[in-house]
């Protein structure tokens, strides 16, 4: 049995095959998924689990080089962002806002999308991965 990193054979699977430059996302249970993108379906509840455990839980076992947001988290869900500046705060990670649009646009291009139970407004990220070595 595994002992560390992400228990949920999907996300761990998903992260396994990623290399350099590859996405993944983690949004509220509103965001639409395209049908050609792997769901990683989490949603239990309203709210379980939340985005930002989600969030937390992937990024302990992912090296991350970028995130992507929605420009409309700024000032729709301040909070969730303060949050996500927080967890990133002593990396190098370059951060790109987009139209929310967009960001449901860019979902395509992700390896998957996991859907987790939250329900605050524009709680979504698109997660790019780094380079381990080098």
């Amino acid at each position: 049995m595994k002992k560390k990193g992400v228990l949920n054979s999907d996300i761990s699977r998903v992260l396994s095959y990623m290399g350099h430059t590859d996405r993944i996302a983690i949004g509220d249970c509103g965001l639409p998924i395209p049908d050609e993108v792997e769901r990683i379906d989490l949603a239990l509840a309203f709210g379980v689990p939340s985005f930002m455990d989600t969030l937390r839980v992937v990024v302990e076992d992912m090296k991350v080089e970028k995130i992507v947001l929605a420009q409309e988290i700024k000032e729709q869900n301040p909070k969730v962002l303060q949050e996500i500046e927080e967890l990133f705060k002593d990396q190098n990670i370059e951060v790109e806002y987009v139209s929310h649009q967009e960001l449901k646009h860019q979902t395509l291009d992700c390896k998957a999308v996991i859907r987790t139970g939250e329900t605050t407004p524009y709680a979504n990220i698109i997660l790019q991965s780094g380079c381990i070595f080098g």
